[in-house]
Order: C-alpha cells, then sequence, then structure tokens
C-alpha cells in the first residue's frame, strides 16, 4: 500500500468517527438550562385611602312662612373640614367601585331677607358609592374620573336663635368625582381628589311654621394617603 493510500485510509477511519461521536451526544439529554418562566406579579383589588376633607356647601333655599313664599329668603351653611375615609375595589384595572365615609358639622342661619337668623345645627353623614375609570398608562401618576349616588343622613339636629324644632329630611343625590393618585411605591401613594354632590333636602323650623326645600351641592375637596394592598 502506498502513503498515499495510507493517508486516504486515515482520513475516512477519522471522519467516521467524528460522525459517529456528534450522533450519540444528539441523544444524550440536553444540560442546557431552560429559560425561567416569567415571574408574575401579585395585584390585589383593595386600596384605601384617608383623606382630609373640606366640604364647601353651594346653598340655595325655597322656603314658605305658613305656607307663604319667604321673598328673598335665604339660608348661609357653614363650611366645615372633617376626616375621611374610603375603600375601592377594583373589578379589572381600569374599573372600580369606590365607598367614601365621613361625617361634617353644619351651622345653618338665615341670610338674604333672613339675614341675622340663626336657625339650627346638624351632623351629616353622606355615604357616596362611586363607579370610577381608573387611567393607567401615565406611570406613577394614576387619574381617574367616577360618577355615583350617594344617601346623606341628617342627625343631631338642634335648634338655634328662638327656634323649638330643625329637622332635615335624609335625601338621595347624585355625585360626580375626579382625582388622581401618586404613587411612591408598590404600596403607597398621596391623593387628591374633588367631587360634586347634588343635594336637595326638604326641611322643617318649628314643626313646619317654615318648611321648604334647601339646595345644599357641596364640593368635597379632599387631599391625603393612598395604601394599595
Amino acid at each position: 500500500m502506498t502513503s498515499r493510500s495510507i493517508r486516504l485510509s486515515l482520513a475516512a477511519t477519522l471522519l467516521g468517527a467524528t460522525a459517529l461521536t456528534s450522533a450519540h451526544a444528539a441523544d444524550l439529554p440536553s444540560t442546557k438550562a431552560a429559560p425561567l418562566a416569567p415571574i408574575m406579579t401579585s395585584w390585589s383589588p383593595w386600596m384605601i385611602r384617608g383623606r382630609a376633607l373640606f366640604v364647601v356647601p353651594q346653598e340655595e333655599a325655597n322656603l314658605r312662612l305658613g305656607g307663604a313664599p319667604v321673598v328673598g329668603g335665604k339660608v348661609d351653611i357653614s363650611n366645615s373640614v372633617v376626616p375621611e375615609l374610603d375603600i375601592t375595589y377594583f373589578f379589572t384595572k381600569n374599573f372600580a367601585a369606590e365607598l367614601i365615609l365621613g361625617v361634617t358639622p353644619h351651622n345653618v342661619k338665615g341670610a338674604g331677607s333672613l339675614a341675622g337668623a340663626r336657625i339650627g345645627s346638624a351632623w351629616l353623614l353622606p355615604p357616596t358609592l362611586m363607579l370610577q375609570y381608573h387611567f393607567t398608562d401615565l406611570g406613577p401618576f394614576k387619574p381617574y374620573l367616577g360618577v355615583g349616588v350617594n344617601y346623606t343622613v341628617f342627625f343631631n339636629e338642634k335648634a338655634k336663635g328662638g327656634f323649638t324644632d330643625f329637622d332635615l329630611k335624609d335625601s338621595f343625590g347624585f355625585a360626580l368625582q375626579a382625582g388622581f393618585d401618586y404613587m411612591i411605591d408598590e404600596h403607597w401613594g398621596l391623593n387628591f381628589d374633588v367631587k360634586k354632590l347634588f343635594l336637595e333636602p326638604k326641611v322643617k323650623v318649628n314643626n313646619g311654621l317654615v318648611a321648604g326645600k334647601v339646595k345644599i351641592d357641596p364640593w368635597l375637596i379632599g387631599a391625603g394617603v393612598t395604601y394599595r394592598f
């Protein structure tokens, strides 16, 4: 056998051995680490807020004295600053329901042709249920809009200024809302919120001697802290 034939035989042997080794390696299980599954961030539907609330009534009155209209008769309802708590439940990332809880004290006195008359005082419990839309594509800034219904309970009513009886009737009203949360981290944030309630209860003074309706329609301006579970 010539030297050229020997070299060709060795080359063919090496090629065959390489092919067998590759085929055997293909049958072995891979030691390459499988890609990790994506880690899902937990999401809670609950959120609470605590606010300081500035209540500013926008009052008008339609009053009658002994059945006759009180011409120019108006009322003045005091502003109030109170704490407020609300609880929010998210149905989706965007849609939520919010229940707003708080109580506010107010003094009522005459205005217009009734100027100078002290009429009474009362506490208001106005639980309000809002349906909200939250905008979620603005990073930590999370504005929202809401519309809802309010039911105001009047309690601890007291007549003043010589009157012997002062009564406000519990009533339903509508509510509009706009606000935003600015999230500092995953859980904590700052909140600013403005609501408008449309509220017009019936009123009676001295067992109906003076009677009518008072349009309160307060602005509720709040600022506070958000906590997202």
